[in-house]
Formats: structure tokens, sequence, C-alpha cells
């Protein structure tokens, strides 16, 4: 798998790149694309991969080979996407009367809106602003774990906020999101989760057609549960958007190796903190996130494991402390390092507890092709 690149800003090597930077590793990400690829075929399900760790059409582009369908996390991202020729959506926040004047126009540009409610207030106040409106549909969201937000599969609300919108044409379907899934550890464990949230969206869809409403879509996912579901009897979509990079977080819970994350911060090392035995590096939290996401996992992380500039993972070193704009790096349990193997100037690559939140501080991807060599610069976007 091999990716067409931007070269406008690309420089020639990694060693010659401005630090901080995000570096995007093509390689892992073509293996992170197929493993997901492999998983979902045998279950003959739809696929549609979220863009809100991407923001980028030059990596989507990458996991889709083409303009298919895509879950959008901001309306931004749905502007941006929507520009760049992608024209089915699923908005996945929960929609607000506010923000229908910008799905409307989405639709009335030619793109297939599909936006989401769990209330059903707020189901009445979308049935009256949308009634008869082509190109959007709704779906009820589910909540089937307890993680956020969502209707129970057994309440009563399901079908009231069903036939609201069914009386109005607007009626689509049922989704979920197993959030609660990345508590889980190991495979069992996810496999367990993802049949959880299988049955009761499943079970879900089935009061709603009992009801006589018809349910075409019944979308789940999450990167644990899309690629350890066992069964995806009854669904039709499966969403996901980490796997695409991976992360320190979804290792830490056995999705992935660290080796086989494909994100990493570039930066360089700054100076020497002689006394305590610690490296500095010109990646604090703005290059890096505040995000500790594995600090209650089995292994903490920091603020992320460092590798060298090749990408290969350096023992236990990790960012222990992060200012604004200074990182600093160590063993895990504190042992001084030997500066002298650190000379100031030295290039290393930080992975990231959390894509998401580590891609959102960059304007753009540095892609690494299998030589090592920077292949080309993907802008990618922030906000709202």
């Amino acid at each position: 798998m091999t990716f067409k690149a931007d070269m406008t800003s690309a420089s020639e090597t990694l060693l010659q790149a401005p630090t901080p930077a995000l570096v995007l590793d093509e390689a892992r990400l073509a293996a992170n694309i197929r493993r997901m690829e492999a998983h979902l075929a045998p279950f003959g399900v739809a696929f549609r991969p979220h863009v809100k760790t991407a923001k980028s059409p030059d990596v989507l582009r990458a996991v889709l080979h083409g303009t298919g369908p895509i879950t959008v996390s901001t309306l931004l991202e749905a502007r941006m996407f929507a520009e760049a020729g992608f024209d089915d959506i699923l908005y996945a926040v929960g929609i607000v009367p506010a923000k229908l004047d910008a799905v409307r126009a989405l639709a009335d540009a030619g793109v297939r809106m599909q936006i989401i409610l769990d209330d059903a207030g707020v189901a009445r106040e979308v049935a009256d602003a949308l009634a008869g409106q082509s190109g959007i549909a709704v779906l009820i969201e589910v909540d089937c774990d307890g993680h956020r937000s969502g209707v129970a599969p057994d309440a009563d609300d399901l079908l009231v906020i069903g036939r609201t919108l069914a009386d109005a044409g607007l009626f689509g379907g049922v989704l979920t999101h197993a959030g609660d899934s990345y508590g889980c550890e190991g495979a069992d464990a996810i496999a367990a989760h993802a049949e959880l949230e299988r049955s009761g969206l499943v079970r879900a869809a089935g009061r709603l057609r009992a009801a006589g409403l018809p349910c075409p879509v019944i979308s789940m996912g999450s990167t644990p549960t899309a690629l350890f579901a066992r069964a995806l009897d009854g669904i039709t979509e499966v969403r996901a958007g980490v796997y695409i990079f991976q992360d320190l977080v979804m290792a830490g819970i056995g999705v992935c190796r660290p080796d086989e994350i494909a994100l990493s911060v570039l930066a360089t090392v700054i100076g020497h903190q002689k006394a305590q035995g610690r490296l500095v590096i010109d990646a604090g939290w703005m290059a890096m996130s505040r995000d500790r996401g594995t600090v209650g996992q089995r292994v903490d992380q920091g603020y992320g494991l460092v590798c060298d500039v090749d990408g290969t993972i350096i023992g236990d070193l990790v960012v222990t402390g992060a200012n604004q704009e200074h990182g600093l790096v160590g063993h895990r349990d504190g042992t001084p390092l030997d500066l002298a193997a650190y000379p100031i100037g030295t290039r290393l690559r930080v992975l990231p507890n959390h894509a998401c939140a580590t891609a959102a501080q960059h304007p753009a991807y540095l892609l690494t092709d299998r030589s090592g060599r920077i292949a080309a610069r993907w802008p990618r976007f922030s906000g709202w």
C-alpha cells in the first residue's frame, strides 16, 4: 500500500525537519488499515471510519481508497471533508436545534447527512424543523454500557423518539459507541464488551421494528470493539477512528503493540538536567498534549514513550514531565540517564498516550516512507 503525497513543504529527512513535528509512519499506517479491513471482511458489514483523529483528507483517502462514508465529531470536519469530496457523513455528536442550519446547508449542497439524538424533546424540535427536508436522516443514540450518552435499549423514550422521527420522514436507525471498552484489558474482555454493545443495539432495533418502525441503520463501534468483535449479527455498520494510528492507551489494553503505533512527535534534545540525569526536549505539552491516559493502566507511560529518530523504542524512556514547550525525558523508574548517550541536538520521537489529543496540537503530518525519509507533508485542521 502506497500513498500519493503533497511534497510542497516536505523536508528530506527527520534530521532536517523543524521540531517539534508530528510524524506519521507510512508502513505502520498501512498495516493498521489492513488489519481493520481483514478483521471486518468476514462479517459483511459496512465500515464508516471516524475522522476525528485524523482531521485530514489525505489521511482519509489512504484509509478509504476513495470517498466512502465517514463519521465526524464536529461540523467543521463535516464541512472540510465535504469540500474534499466526501458526501456521506454521519455527525456522531448529539444534535441541538441551533446546529440544524449548518446540517441543512450541507444537505442542500448534496451531502447525505446523518445526525443523532437521544432526547424526546429534541426529537420533536428536529422533526418540526426538518420535516420534508431531503438528504438528512436521524439516528437514535443508544446507551449500551453507561459510558456517556444515549437512550437505554429498553427505555420507553426509545419508541417515543422513533415515532416522532418516523412521522416526519426522518428516522434512519440506531447507533451506539462502547466507550467503556477503553477500560477493558485483553482480547477476551474486549470481545465480551463488543458483544454487550452488539446485543444492546440489536435489542433496541428489534423493539423499534416490533413497533412498526423500519430501522435500516444499526451502527456500532469503537476501535477496541471493532477489532475484537467475534460476532456482528444484526449490525449493518461499524465505526472506528483511532485504529488508523493507534496509541499508548490502546497498547495498554492490548489492542496493539507499542511498535505498531503510527503516530509520533519528533523532538530535539535541547538540554541536560545533570543532577537528575534527565534530558530536556523541545516537545512539551503543547506538542504532546496534557493527556495522561495511561496513568491508570498497568504501565504508566508518562507523557509518552520515547523512541530514537528511526522510531525504535528506547527501553523504558518516557517523557516524565511536561511544561508548555519543554519535555523532560528519563527512565520510568527515575534511574538517572547516561546523558552522554544523548548529546544536545539528538533527535528523538515520542509515541502519544492519546493520538487524537496529540495530533490536535499540530498543523500537519510528516509522512515517512519505508526508508525513513519524509515523503509528504499532509495538512490537518482543528476546531469546530
